[in-house]
Order: C-alpha cells, then sequence, then structure tokens
C-alpha cells in the first residue's frame, strides 16, 4: 500500500506537504484548493511508469503549466514517495527540474528498500542517475526498483467525464482490448463481454447493481458485431421490451454510473492496488451516490482508493477520518485529514456535510 505521499513545487502545491494515505481517502474543498492537481500528479506517474513523461508534459502545456507559478518562480518538483509491503518499506524519490524548450529533466531519482524483521537491518538506497528524461525505473533489474515500477502501474486514475457523442465509451470496443477498464472506460464494452464469457459471477453482480440505479435496465446485449467480429458496442435490453438500446441511447449519468460500478466490481486480477477517482459524483442521483458510496467501502477491503469530491451527499456516507480537506493558505494547498476525537461532540448533532457547509472541517472558500 502507498502509505505517505510528500509533494513540493507543484502546481498549487508550492511548498512541500506531506499526506498520510489509508486504504480511503477522500479529499474535499473548494474549487481552486488543489485536489484535482493532487489527482493529476499520480497522472504524470503514470505515463513516468510507462516511458512516456515527456508525451505527457507536452499535453499538460509544457513544464510552466507544472511548475508553482511557472519556471521563473520554480525550478523544481520534488517528490518522496513510500510503499509498505508484508517484507518491508520501499520508497521512491525524484526531483524533476525545468530544462529547455520548457520540459523536465531527473535531477534526482533514487530508490531505497528497507527489510522488516528481527535486529538491525541496514537500508538500502540506490541512486539512478540525473539528467535523464525518462525514468531510469524502466529497464532495471534492481529489485527495488522493480517493485517500485510494478506498485506505479498498479496506481490508475479514472475519470470517465466524457460521455459525448464522439466518446471512447459510445464507440466499437476491440475485444481483445479487455485486461483492465481504461481511464476513460473506452474499453467498457470489451471488459463487460469478458467478464460476460468467463467471469459470470462479476458480470451478474454489476447487472444487477445497473438494475438498482436505472430500473428499466435488464441486461446488456454484447454480441460482436456482424460487420467486425473483432468488435463489441455497448448495447442493452429494457426490462418487457425486445428493442435493442445502444450506447448512443444512454444518458450520460447513467452511462459513467455503468463504468463506475464495473470498476468498482472487477475482479481481483483486474483490478489496480490504487485506484483514484476525480469528482464520479457527475450527474449522478443521491441515490445512485448511496450505492457509489456501498461500492467504494467495499472495495476499500480489496484495494486502496482516493477520491476527489465536491458531494456532500457523497462524503456523509464515509468516516470522519477517511475526509482529507484540501485548503488554500495564501498561494498554497495544504491537506489535513480529519480528526475524530475533534468532531466527536460535532456529530453527535450534524452530519459530516453539514459540518463542512458550516466551515468546521475547513475546505470553503476563504
Amino acid at each position: 500500500m502507498l502509505t505517505r505521499i510528500c509533494l513540493g513545487g507543484f502546481k498549487t502545491f508550492s511548498q512541500p506537504v506531506e499526506l498520510d494515505l489509508c486504504s480511503l481517502n477522500v479529499l474535499i474543498g473548494a474549487n481552486g484548493a488543489g485536489k484535482s492537481n493532487l489527482i493529476s500528479f499520480f497522472r504524470l506517474l503514470n505515463f513516468l511508469s510507462t516511458g512516456a513523461l515527456q508525451e505527457w508534459i507536452g499535453r499538460a502545456g509544457g513544464a510552466s503549466s507544472l511548475l508553482s507559478y511557472g519556471s521563473e518562480e520554480t525550478q523544481q518538483i520534488r517528490a518522496s514517495l513510500r510503499f509498505e509491503s508484508s517484507e518491508g518499506t520501499n520508497s521512491y524519490d525524484i526531483r524533476l527540474s525545468w530544462a529547455a524548450p520548457d520540459t523536465l529533466i531527473f535531477v534526482e531519482e533514487r530508490v531505497g528498500f528497507h527489510r522488516k524483521g528481527k535486529g538491525y537491518v541496514k537500508p538500502q538506497e540506490i541512486h539512478l542517475g540525473a539528467g535523464h528524461k525518462e525514468s531510469s525505473l524502466i529497464g532495471s533489474e534492481l529489485p527495488p526498483a522493480k517493485f517500485v515500477l510494478s506498485q506505479l502501474h498498479r496506481c490508475k486514475v479514472y475519470q470517465f467525464h466524457d460521455t459525448s457523442g464522439m466518446a471512447r465509451v459510445r464507440k466499437p470496443s476491440y475485444l481483445e482490448d479487455n485486461q483492465y477498464l481504461r481511464d476513460n472506460a473506452g474499453n467498457l464494452a470489451a471488459v463487460l463481454f469478458r467478464l460476460g464469457q468467463k467471469e459470470t459471477g462479476y458480470y451478474q453482480r454489476i447487472v444487477g447493481v445497473v438494475r438498482q440505479i436505472f430500473p428499466r435496465f435488464h441486461d446488456f446485449d454484447l454480441a460482436p458485431s456482424a460487420l467486425n467480429e473483432r468488435t463489441v458496442l455497448l448495447n442493452w435490453t429494457e426490462s418487457g421490451s425486445p428493442y435493442l438500446f445502444g450506447p448512443h441511447q444512454l444518458s450520460d449519468g447513467t452511462l459513467r454510473a455503468i463504468a463506475l460500478i464495473t470498476l468498482l466490481l472487477l475482479p481481483d486480477s483486474m483490478l489496480p492496488d490504487l485506484i483514484l477517482l476525480d469528482e464520479p459524483e457527475l450527474g449522478l442521483h443521491p441515490y445512485a451516490l448511496t450505492i457509489l458510496a456501498g461500492l467504494v467501502q467495499a472495495v476499500t477491503t480489496r484495494r486502496q482508493v482516493l477520491i476527489s469530491t465536491q458531494s456532500a451527499t457523497l462524503i456523509d456516507h464515509f468516516k470522519p477520518e477517511d475526509i482529507v480537506t484540501v485548503d488554500r493558505t495564501g498561494r498554497d494547498s495544504a491537506l489535513r485529514r480529519q480528526e475524530p476525537d475533534r468532531l466527536r461532540e460535532w456529530l453527535a448533532d450534524y452530519s459530516i456535510s453539514e459540518l463542512w457547509e458550516k466551515n468546521v472541517l475547513g475546505g470553503r472558500p476563504a
């Protein structure tokens, strides 16, 4: 499990901030407080772990858009991650510095490992070099580097906001693209097809939960296309009707809900170790949010979850210690996990969302 992250120099995290992570972490805060910025750092790690850091920097608008208040004010991004495993503690530390023509290069990259056990065991710390544009984790045969790279691969950011007519989720999926659910749910039909063929128990649970939030829904109809048998479309049927509906006939909110339900009910072999959800409440009915909260709580028995949300309805389903408030103190973002003892008397009379509205938790526009 990822147990701690320290980040500085990145967007609104100008000064280094630390966050200890639990199995469930729910970020709340005002617009512009920095919630999405923290999520976007994990996107950076996703691309870094595949050797596409420079591509991501270009897509993001260049290094100046990532460095706090631009490259003239901030020259480096610093980050440190700590992972706990059954064998010990692994660490990953990087410094990324501005370089012409508005990109970032590694000026420090190192991994560490401290084995658990009786007696003193000297921690390992390995420097992976400097001056490179892509991570030296890739291709390394060093066990600590291979472990960290595997963990970065297993941190996945999901955002299902694009449900427009041209969105990938509404288009045919290649049948073989079914090993995991993509971050935009573009292969949702292929994943559901695989589950229906190989993991029928998981498939039936997904169908059952979709029916709870969409009562007219009967089942998916995922037969490969007669025109191209290697593709499948997210077709579906309605209870009591022989009519075949297509993905273009699903509302935006329903389509997002189906993607979320599928993600959170996947088999272990198809789930990342850390699931990051950016504003999953978009377009969902309050009852659907209750279902979503239950699925999130259930999946945390198997995986670690970090959510960024603006939904008062959603946070009422979580414990105070799950909530991390993101505030802007001056120009910088600050993170603070809520303390149950401090809130005990308040919670006798108010819900979590009411305390947020009353600014007891923070996370309100200042």
